[in-house]
């Protein structure tokens, strides 16, 4: 894996430029994968970029929000499942959705479709090892119970479960 181009410091005028085939890829069941993009450090705080792709019907995310992070989505193919701002949704390739701090939401692939999209975080705030973490727990190496402790570190707070 060659190692994508990363500004010397946060402020240059040194672009991040990361290609597909040097992204860090995590694994998820069905085929999905995260492919890890960049990074807060990679950005002087920034932002912080994934893509996602889900195989159909898998889930991407539980119920949870974010306090400090706006979060943008931009299907690139596919279907999305979205439940957000009292509404479940289905958004398809092209469509976007942008979730303000504060704002329980979660998302999958549809039910008949997969999904693959570019999932953005900004201020950004260093969550690789979230991805990676997912990563194993989606495919049972890991309970989910282990992130709970992470909650802050992460800007992902996860709602109680329902029932």
């Amino acid at each position: 894996m060659t190692t994508p181009h990363r500004s010397p410091r946060p402020g240059t005028d040194a672009p991040l430029i990361v290609r597909a085939e040097d992204a860090e890829r995590v694994p998820l069941p069905h085929g999905g994968a995260f492919l890890l993009l960049a990074d807060a450090s990679d950005t002087g705080g920034a932002l912080g970029a994934n893509r996602l792709a889900l195989g159909p019907g898998a889930t991407g995310a539980r119920p949870h929000h974010h306090a400090l992070s706006t979060e943008l989505f931009l299907v690139l193919d596919g279907a999305l499942r979205f439940t957000g701002g009292g509404r479940t949704t289905t958004v398809t390739a092209g469509g976007l959705i942008c979730v303000p701090p504060g704002v329980p939401h979660s998302f999958g692939a549809a039910p008949d479709s997969p999904a693959d999209l570019i999932a953005v975080l900004t201020p950004g705030i260093d969550r690789f090892d979230y991805f990676r973490a997912l990563g194993r727990i989606q495919r049972g190496e890991e309970s989910f119970d282990s992130l709970l402790p992470a909650q802050d570190l992460y800007d992902v707070h996860f709602s109680p479960p329902q029932g």
